[in-house]
């Protein structure tokens, strides 16, 4: 009998749960899921014989270790701030770890340490990170075993809202963390490199340089710049790529009108406004605006960031409700956090609403001098809210990855994240047995 053990038990680990429970009688597992929320944990088991709920503060140093210790695996799937004390509690004990989240420096020092004693600490084996490093490591090592030169990378995912649950003009609701939405971009330059340049985007301008993509059977998207596109350039093999871009999808129009609001300063978390207690969203907006006392706030607003009168962001902008006299109801807070709770207000999930999840892969290069290019692109959808497209690529790769290493198939050990074919070819082989296929297809070159 293996022992599993799962810290966290909300909407990014339904699916996981699901998946460890389902193979647990076949695979000899048994499975804790563990929780602040105990009774959301039980939930989350739902009274299956492989499974047990408890109680997990991460406050409490003993009640962690003594968890840890009692179990041959873990799955971390906190806030990315708490996966270190887990990683090392782990380490101590002679536990394999998971987690989703990126890999941090702290925990990328501990390689050594984890190899030494002959265990893995398997991080970014979510979606993104997780699902894009898995396709995009098999579709780079394909053309570069057939001897093709890479020149172009470029890589977008998006979490978005299913075409049949897509019914408000910014193509948008929140599938995810929302303060994660409005806070995108922010601190830190974006970089990437295009046609053997560096370049650089600062925030104000982030959302006012968009990339068009298609995607065959789901229509138009525009991708906008991650932080930092350069940081797998190693990790990919693509030190010396002229071309290295990594991004975010949304439908057209959702980046013009968030640009508005960064323009207007409504993204800002850096400090808390005053009087938000008697405020209305009309009146923050107006916060923001030179005064006169004739023009009204649209008018002030067109005239404050150069817009025409029939600039398709207003119709946006009056759809999330910001010019309504509604009070926003809250005692304080920073912009962003008065804009994150408009937006949750409208456009969090409806009763019987899917999202979806789509990722799309450029990659260029040179085949005997000739310039060829590969698309691939996954488009996931929601079986429903607690199944979500999210829910199902962030928890399935964790739980593919969690039965490879208890049956001894991935034999990697140390802190890794998952670019080697041990990892990525069982794990994409079972993601598409399970519906999760990425469709490959060439197309006329366009890089430079």
């Amino acid at each position: 009998m293996k022992n599993i053990l799962i810290i966290g038990a909300g909407r990014s680990s339904s699916t996981l749960i699901k998946y460890l429970l389902d193979n647990a009688q076949s695979e000899g597992w048994q499975l804790t899921v563990c929780d602040l929320d105990e009774n959301l944990a039980q939930r989350k088991v739902a009274g299956h014989e492989r499974g047990r709920a408890a109680r997990f503060d991460a406050r409490n140093e003993n009640l962690r270790r003594e968890l840890i210790i009692n179990h041959d695996l873990v799955i971390s799937m906190l806030p990315a701030s708490m996966h270190l004390d887990v990683v090392k509690d782990c380490l101590e004990f002679g536990k394999h770890v998971i987690t989703p989240s990126y890999i941090t420096k702290e925990i990328e020092a501990l390689d050594a340490a984890f190899k030494e004693k002959g265990l893995i600490a398997l991080n970014e084996i979510g979606l993104d990170p997780g699902i894009d490093h898995l396709s995009a490591m098999k579709l780079l090592n394909e053309i570069r075993e057939k001897g093709g030169e890479i020149k172009c990378f470029e890589s977008f995912t998006g979490g978005l809202i299913a075409p049949e649950s897509d019914n408000n003009p910014w193509g948008y609701k929140f599938t995810w963390n929302p303060r994660n939405v409005v806070v995108a971009g922010q601190g830190g330059v974006v970089q990437f490199k295009h046609g053997g340049r560096f370049k650089y985007i600062p925030y104000h301008k982030l959302f006012s340089r968009t990339e068009m993509i298609d995607i065959e059977g789901f229509g138009r998207f525009e991708g906008y710049a991650n932080r930092d596109s350069l940081k797998y350039r190693d990790s990919y093999g693509l030190r010396g790529v002229p071309t290295i871009y990594r991004g975010t999808l949304r439908r057209p129009g959702f980046c013009r009108a968030w640009n508005v609001l960064v323009q207007l300063g409504a993204t800002d978390d850096s400090y808390v406004l005053e009087d938000v207690a008697t405020m209305t969203y009309r009146q923050f907006i107006n916060s923001f605006l030179a005064y006169n006392p004739y023009d009204s706030v649209e008018l002030k607003l067109r005239a404050y960031l150069k817009m025409e009168h029939d600039d398709p962001a207003m119709e946006l902008l009056q759809w999330l409700g910001l010019f309504e006299n509604d009070p926003i109801g809250l005692e304080a807070a920073t912009p962003a956090q008065i804009l994150q709770k408009r937006m949750e207000e409208k456009m969090s999930l409806e009763e019987g609403d899917r999202d979806m999840i789509v990722m799309w892969h450029k990659v260029g290069f040179l085949d005997g001098g000739e310039k060829r290019e590969f698309n691939s692109s996954l488009v996931v959808l929601g079986d429903d809210q607690t199944h979500t497209a999210m829910s199902k690529t962030v928890g399935l790769p964790i739980g593919i990855a969690a039965r490879h290493i208890l049956n001894g198939n991935i034999t990697l050990r140390g802190a890794l994240i998952p670019i080697q074919q041990e990892i990525y070819i069982p794990v994409l082989k079972e993601l598409e047995s399970l519906g999760m296929s990425f469709v490959e297809k060439e197309v006329s070159p366009n890089f430079v």
